[in-house]
């Protein structure tokens, strides 16, 4: 299993371009599934998730080709079942689910694995499908969908937490194939649902709304191949943003959608740095000394979840008091127990974590528990004085495309380490 060695202190200064955004990647390469012909996809990141998507597709019955960036699929004959090795590797598996029901009419899926950061039921995704017209029974660890036809219909997703990602791109896949018009209130607003709608209007699909709570979507009879690039990758942007910010270096993100990011941008701006324009391209350094501020997670187009660990390993090193409250997941504050072995301050009280911020963080062994986790402890490897080991990164790969190649280049003393 790999580790970072990190020699922190040091700050970060150069270009880094931004890979495709992982969480538009998984649903669109879903859905290749919904027609035979061939669909290119562009700007894909090199990501254990999507080596899995890959494996998935081809286990379903797809021709898949990986040639650098560029992900080939042509799924002329498909089965509608996924096995559980496959899928639970990845909470993401479950968006093959709404293709296999509209082409199918028929989908036999695993529950899905993933992050450990709290309860992420998919009834969401299940109620759209009955509204379709699905008939839904769980067994033995698989949710089977079935239907004669899928009829459009009104669907609502709102949840306890907002909308649902993936419960959106899911029915809406499922839907394209539908007879007649189905409309999805309470719909996810994220850039990356706008990418998948995207992709399967290039694919022949009818939409419309796509980015606002409205989607209305007209069913049509079958869908053809498309080439698509992906967005990209709006975390990751923020993370390398977060990192220069943390080091009080000065980064250029190449090909980065400020567009997506107004959020963040904000609130890196009233924590004291400076983010300016040149082109598609955004320079991040500080503005002066960190400050401190709150920061509330919320859906698209609030402070996203996935940025809040990154964001509050920035908040320990701002003199003052942060509060950062948790919207999303009610279990995403695993990385406070491990950014305290680093010297941070940091207690939480019910959804909100206070941050008594300012005080140097030193280097100290660490473990990662999620994604966005790892990511929090790498920044504030790169910002603690001396040696940080951060272990079970297998979590940073599913989601950052060669993060320690990328911050080798900005000037990091980072290294993998290999158990093997």
């Amino acid at each position: 299993m790999d580790s970072l060695m990190i020699k922190g202190g040091v700050p970060l200064a150069g270009e880094v371009q931004i890979s495709g955004a992982k969480n538009a990647v998984l649903p669109i390469l879903a859905a290749t599934l919904l027609t035979e012909e061939p669909c290119v996809i562009r700007r894909v990141p090199r990501l254990s998730d999507v080596k899995y998507m890959g494996e998935i597709l081809r286990w379903l019955g797809a021709d898949v080709k990986i040639e650098g960036d560029t992900v080939r699929v042509q799924a002329r004959k498909i089965k509608g079942m996924a096995d559980y090795e496959l899928v639970r590797k990845m909470r993401g598996s479950i968006c093959i689910m709404g293709p296999l029901l509209g082409r199918l009419k028929r989908a036999r899926v695993s529950l899905p694995g993933g992050c450990v950061i709290g309860a992420r039921p998919i009834n969401l995704h299940l109620k759209g499908f009955e509204s379709l017209g699905a008939k839904i029974t769980i067994e033995a660890g698989y949710v089977q969908a079935a239907a004669r036809r899928l009829l459009g219909t009104e669907v609502f997703l709102g949840g306890r937490a907002g909308s649902t990602v993936l419960g959106t791109a899911n029915v809406m896949m499922a839907a394209v194939l539908a007879e007649g018009v189905t409309v999805v209130e309470s719909a996810a607003c994220e850039p990356e649902v706008v990418d998948l709608a995207n992709f399967l209007i290039a694919m022949g699909a009818k939409i419309t709304g796509a980015g606002s709570p409205t989607l209305i979507i007209t069913g049509v009879k079958q869908l053809h191949g498309a080439e698509h690039e992906v967005i990209p990758d709006r975390i990751e942007a923020a993370t390398f943003a977060i990192a220069a910010a943390a080091t009080d270096g000065e980064v250029t993100l190449k090909g980065a959608r400020a567009d997506h990011l107004h959020a963040v941008l904000d609130k890196l701006r009233s924590a004291g740095v400076a983010v300016t324009r040149r082109g598609n391209d955004m320079i991040v350094k500080r503005a002066g000394r960190l400050r401190a501020v709150d920061v509330t997670t919320l859906p698209y187009s609030g402070f996203p979840t996935d940025v809040q660990a990154q964001m509050m390993a920035l908040l320990t090193l701002a003199p003052g008091i942060s509060i950062i409250t948790e919207r999303i997941f009610e279990s995403r504050f695993m990385h406070v127990s491990e950014l305290s072995r680093l010297g941070a301050d940091i207690e939480i009280e019910g959804p909100s974590a206070i941050v008594k911020g300012g005080r140097p963080l030193s280097g100290a062994p660490v473990m990662a528990s999620d994604l966005r986790a790892s990511a929090a402890l790498v920044i504030a490897g790169l910002a603690a004085k001396g040696t940080t080991s951060v272990s079970r990164i297998y979590h940073l790969d599913r989601g950052y495309e060669n993060i320690d190649g990328k911050l080798r280049r900005l000037g990091a003393r980072i290294e993998r380490i290999s158990d093997s």
